[in-house]
């Protein structure tokens, strides 16, 4: 690692326990009471009408949201354009489920087709701007594909760690970007615990390790998005998937801190979780009124959320409490069911995360959790082609015919009948 440019934003770095402060470095925990670090930035020079017209004529991705993200000016961007994804008005859906306003989020669009993108071109442009030469990730695959992504586009040699039975798509797509893969026997937990272990013995930037600080701010984009794509207003509720917690808890602070710049108007909005049934810790910690999230081994089709041990668990059990929020899972079969209803009413085809994304959304209504007139946001966080295998034994053809018209007419009048 040798030295970088001087990083004006953000302000520093702080404990999101005890409060205590830090240079704005490759830190990740506190040393008086070893809690997580995140970035602080100084809200009070930031002018709400100020930000949202450099927002609106800023470019078409995260970082016209500069200033409340890591690397500020002067920093040149790792930039692949993340961000500024579509939120779709979801009539069908929302008709099908008993809701009045339903929007969907969609991050399947993104560069690697996840939201991923987001967090990754903040932690790589954080660590070419601390001087790392070499970026790594523990990954369930799409942050993989991310790192890898933008490792090319930055010249920066890439490594990524995975669990060795990871879905065949997303290794793939990772090799295709020239990145360095290294399968972990074990789980996705397991290969944390390894990627801890080599980046305190190697000069790499982990993005999700000695990076984490800078890489989680990333998901902040995504309240920032909601609430500029509905004219500068926050919603109702919103629903959120959970791997570690972060992308739950950051969307909830993109809301705090608009409210704090005078960007929107400060309302109450209310902030849900989904897990699935193999992998629900933190669904399990809120439903039993507690605050330790107990580690769990994941058995879940849902890859890109089987994290056993989350680390923002806590703070997600946390923010569901304070703003009036739930969290919720689902069984295996509701989360292709999710895939189905969300592709066959929205034609939006997810990847499993997304099944379980609206298979909780859709328990949360039946449970009346989630009112039929409140204005709801569910957030889509990739693409469904990355996740076919877990489709099948599934899903089939509809029909099995000879290569015969008759047969066919024959067939499709059978089904009609």
């Amino acid at each position: 690692m040798t030295h970088g440019p001087t990083i004006a934003s953000p302000a520093a770095l702080q404990c999101r326990i005890c409060g205590q402060q830090y240079p704005v470095e490759p830190l990740t925990i506190c040393e008086e009471c070893f809690g997580p670090l995140e970035p602080s930035y100084d809200l009070q020079s930031v002018d709400g009408e100020v930000f949202r017209k450099r927002a609106e004529h800023g470019p078409q991705t995260l970082w016209r949201y500069e200033s409340l993200l890591p690397g500020g000016p002067g920093i040149e961007r790792v930039d692949l354009g993340a961000g500024f994804t579509p939120l779709r008005r979801a009539d069908n859906l929302a008709a099908s489920l008993g809701l009045r306003t339903l929007w969907i989020k969609d991050d399947s669009v993104n560069p690697s087709n996840s939201f991923k993108d987001r967090v990754v071109t903040v932690a790589v442009t954080m660590a070419r701007a601390f001087g790392f030469r070499a970026v790594s990730c523990a990954s369930t695959g799409n942050l993989a594909n991310a790192t890898a992504a933008h490792a090319a586009k930055a010249g920066l040699d890439c490594y990524v760690f995975v669990p060795d039975d990871l879905e065949r798509a997303k290794i793939l797509a990772t090799e295709a970007y020239g990145a360095k893969v290294v399968a972990v026997k074990g789980t996705y937990d397991d290969v944390n615990r390894l990627c801890g272990e080599v980046a305190d013995a190697l000069p790499w930037a982990f993005v999700n390790v000695n990076m984490r600080p800078y890489y989680a701010e990333g998901s902040k984009s995504l309240g920032f998005e909601v609430a500029e794509q509905l004219g500068w207003r926050l919603p109702d509720h919103v629903v959120v998937p959970i791997a570690s917690g972060a992308l739950l808890t950051k969307i909830h602070r993109a809301f705090s801190e608009l409210i704090a710049i005078g960007a929107v108007e400060e309302r109450p909005y209310r902030v849900s979780g989904a897990q699935p049934e193999g992998c629900r810790p933190v669904a399990q910690a809120f439903q039993d009124g507690v605050e330790d999230v107990a580690p769990v081994r994941p058995e879940t089709i849902a890859r890109s959320l089987a994290i056993g041990a989350p680390a923002d668990g806590y703070f997600a059990v946390k923010v569901a409490r304070e703003t009036g929020g739930h969290i919720e899972w689902c069984g295996e079969d509701e989360i292709v069911r999710g895939v189905q209803l969300l592709a066959s009413t929205e034609g939006g085809f997810t990847e499993t995360a997304g099944g379980v994304t609206i298979a909780n959304l859709r328990r949360m209504v039946e449970q009346g959790i989630i009112g039929r007139d409140e204005e709801t946001v569910a957030f889509i966080t990739g693409n469904g082609y990355k996740t076919v295998e877990a489709l099948e034994g599934y899903l089939e053809p509809t029909f099995h015919v000879a290569p015969d018209l008759d047969e066919f007419l024959a067939a499709l009048n059978g089904s009609a009948a």
